[in-house]
């Protein structure tokens, strides 16, 4: 089961498409952070997500609010997508030990072996505000992330 709204966002600690490490608890307390689990680069609706973001990116990249985006690929794998499409915002793996970041929000897929589209925001305190789980055909609607920031 997912993550709930009120619930206290688990920590993590994983490394970026550049090998960098990134934690949740690094922006407490500094920064909203939107937290996007997507199922694998490369693929036609991740790859339209994400550039989406890419399109609007000072909505979810500023002093207020920092984006995250988690798959279960590897850093490789994400360094070459990130400089293909030109993503300026962090790629996280949850590569190994696979799928456990994933399995902390409650959006890891046991028999696909990769994350659902889960998306979770995320107040300056660790406190989940907001989310949305959908299937992995499913794109998620950026207008709703945004109306969703508007409230913190």
């Amino acid at each position: 089961m997912a993550i709930q709204v009120g619930d206290k966002a688990p920590d993590f600690e994983l490394k970026d498409n550049h090998g960098a490490t990134v934690r949740l608890s690094d922006f407490r307390g500094q920064k909203n952070v939107v937290l996007l689990f997507y199922p694998f680069a490369f693929t036609g609706v991740c790859t339209g997500e994400l550039c989406e973001l890419r399109d609007n990116l000072p909505k979810f990249v500023n002093d207020d609010t920092q984006l995250l985006a988690v798959s279960n690929d590897s850093i490789h794998t994400l360094r070459v997508f990130g400089e293909q499409e030109g993503l300026e915002y962090p790629l996280l793996s949850d590569f190994w030990p696979h799928g456990n970041t994933s399995r902390a929000y409650g959006v890891f897929d046991e028999d696909k072996g990769c994350a659902v589209r889960g998306t979770f925001i995320i107040d300056k305190e660790g406190v989940v505000r907001w989310t949305v789980v959908n299937g992995l055909p499913d794109a998620r609607d950026l207008n709703e992330y945004l109306k969703a920031l508007d409230t913190l």
